[in-house]
């Protein structure tokens, strides 16, 4: 009889343990959208260079893709908007009205640009019928991504995966073989060149690394086994070479077509985020590549970015509907540049020459970086920037507002201690470049005052920052810690 009756209360107990172990355990929910943020009204400025250019249409539709996430104890978002770079106060907003909609905390939304150039401003509170009505339909966009997102929440399953595409990235800064350096706008030398002519005669090495890897995020639905999301991220500026006058999401709208052609089902969502790429991007400086039409390099990086995914995708063993979430968001204040007294003299002399002739013979560039540095005068000592890092699985993800360099992110990638790692620039805001010091010692376009806005060891802060930002998350992740 005791035999019997301590088999039964080993019987129940274990039966309650499995009980809680089932109800410790999470289960991951998901739900992803894409919404239509295409312009409505024209003509419209597209930022990103540095003279002038309207759109009077749309070559291809601009989407903000939406992806929400919830173990039972956090929910977070992830959003993808084809867009320059959303501005921070644009951002907030659309989170704002978010979260007042589905109830998701701001502090765990995560809104990304994906750097097209040929896409309207995000920022015109006051000017144009066009620009102002766009930055609603932008905020009203973002806002809805994220809501439908929520409301689609459904049983799911996780995993990530990486896979190389080291073709289409080059660093775009380069030492040049003796004399071949020209002045930059400030009448200086700089030891390194973005951009520089692809001549044999002219290029010795680049300045700094590529990282060749996609990195995906994967998502599934956990009854049927279908794709129901996927965010990659590529450490590859814009392509270009939209036809003239005409709204794009570059190639990461072809990408996420292209994804979405593979994957099927009407309610997958795939999003192509933008890496660290701020001193990369696609041209081909050592190999000459034949003429393209008008969007044919868009579709050519798409269709490669496509099938390194898929081919990530294959190797992911399980999609886990255990995965544990983590996010974590810290306001970091950084200093401005200021200028110099010389710089600001120099400056007030490059705008007061009014003889044409003498004014040609200015270096490139000089009277817009003389504005640039007028206005750095007259802006705040600090800037206090948001930085994020979220923990989904195996998978840690890092968010940073500013236009980053590759081997930053190489680098959080290599201390990061979770398994795999994706890193996120124009996220939450943008900032401007953001170089390591060391890249700020050689110069060039993404170091000048004017174009980087931040004290010159800012990534060292920041990557300071998101390591322990991540070292945080990984202590109460089961997943990594077994890594």
């Amino acid at each position: 009889m005791k035999q019997a009756l301590l088999l039964f209360a080993m019987v129940v107990a274990l039966g309650v343990a499995s009980q809680a172990s089932e109800q410790a355990a999470p289960k991951l929910r998901a739900g992803a959208a894409a919404v239509d943020i295409t312009p409505k009204v024209f003509p419209l400025h597209m930022p990103g260079l540095f003279t002038a250019r309207m759109a009077d249409s749309a070559h291809d539709p601009l989407h903000a893709r939406a992806l929400v996430l919830d173990d039972g104890e956090t929910v977070l978002a992830l959003v993808v908007v084809d867009n320059i770079g959303v501005v921070q106060s644009v951002c907030d907003e659309a989170k704002a009205v978010a979260s007042k909609q589905c109830g998701i905390a701001v502090e765990k939304m995560l809104v990304a640009s994906t750097h097209t150039h040929t896409g309207p401003n995000s920022s015109v509170k006051d000017g144009t019928v066009p620009d102002v009505e766009y930055r609603k339909l932008l905020v009203a966009g973002i806002a809805e991504s994220i809501v439908r997102a929520h409301g689609a929440l459904r049983p799911a399953g996780a995993g990530a995966a990486a896979s190389p595409l080291p073709e289409e990235v080059s660093n775009r800064r380069w030492f040049l073989k003796p004399g071949k350096m020209p002045l930059n706008p400030f009448g200086k030398m700089d030891k390194v060149k973005m951009n520089p002519s692809r001549s044999p005669d002219v290029l010795d090495r680049p300045a700094g690394p590529t990282d060749p890897d996609i990195t995906i995020l994967s998502v599934q639905d956990a009854k049927s086994g279908k794709p129901l999301a996927l965010l990659a991220n590529y450490s590859l500026h814009y392509v270009g070479g939209v036809p003239e006058g005409m709204i794009s999401a570059d190639y990461f709208g072809e990408f996420a077509r292209l994804m979405h052609s593979r994957a099927g089902g009407e309610d997958f969502v795939a999003m192509m985020s933008n890496g660290t790429s701020g001193d990369i991007n696609n041209i081909s400086f050592l190999v000459a590549r034949p003429p393209r039409k008008p969007f044919e390099q868009i579709q050519i990086v798409a269709q490669k970015a496509a099938e390194t995914a898929w081919r990530a995708h294959a190797t992911i063993e399980a999609h886990r509907q255990d995965a544990r979430l983590g996010m974590i968001q810290r306001e970091v204040t950084l200093k401005r540049r200021r200028p110099t007294d010389e710089q600001m003299a120099a400056a007030k002399a490059v705008l007061a020459v009014k003889d044409e002739a003498e004014r040609d013979k200015l270096p490139r560039l000089a009277e817009a970086y003389a504005h640039r540095i007028l206005s750095a005068a007259e802006a705040s000592e600090t800037v206090t920037v948001p930085v994020q890092a979220l923990g989904i699985g195996e998978l840690a993800v890092c968010a940073i507002p500013f236009e980053t360099f590759a081997e930053i992110g190489l680098d959080l990638k290599r201390r990061s201690p979770f398994p795999r790692t994706m890193v996120i620039s124009i996220a939450n805001g943008t900032n401007g470049y953001l170089p390591t010091p060391e890249q700020h010692e050689l110069g060039g376009y993404e170091t000048w005052l004017g174009t980087n806005r931040v004290q010159e060891d800012a990534s060292v802060i920041l990557t300071d920052n998101l390591l322990e930002m991540l070292a945080e998350l990984q202590k109460s992740s089961p997943e990594s810690a077994a890594h």
